[in-house]
């Protein structure tokens, strides 16, 4: 009789320790979903950034924009064709 009301009172007491776990791990599961969601909310915020950067760099890397700044900022001028001077170097150096 003894034995049968050991097993009992194990049986009893683990099944409040069994709904501890439960209850622990929901609350651990619940935390974890948050910090993915957050997680994801981060990186969608990254993927978005990301293309509004490289929206602005094609942008900066036209042809146009380039030679805009090249005549504004820096006071390059294009020059003619006639302007340009071609050197020829005739000798035995390569033969």
């Amino acid at each position: 009789m003894n034995r049968w009301c050991a097993l009992l009172y194990f049986f009893v007491l683990s099944i409040p320790v069994f709904l501890g776990i439960v209850a622990w791990q929901s609350i651990r599961y619940d935390a974890l979903n948050e910090s993915v969601r957050l997680l994801e909310a981060d990186q969608k915020k990254l993927v978005e950034n990301n293309r509004k950067l490289i929206a602005d760099l094609t942008g900066l890397s036209s042809p146009s924009r380039i030679g805009q700044v090249a005549v504004q900022n820096l006071g390059l001028v294009q020059i003619l064709p006639e302007q340009v001077l071609q050197v020829k170097i005739e000798g035995s150096y390569g033969q």
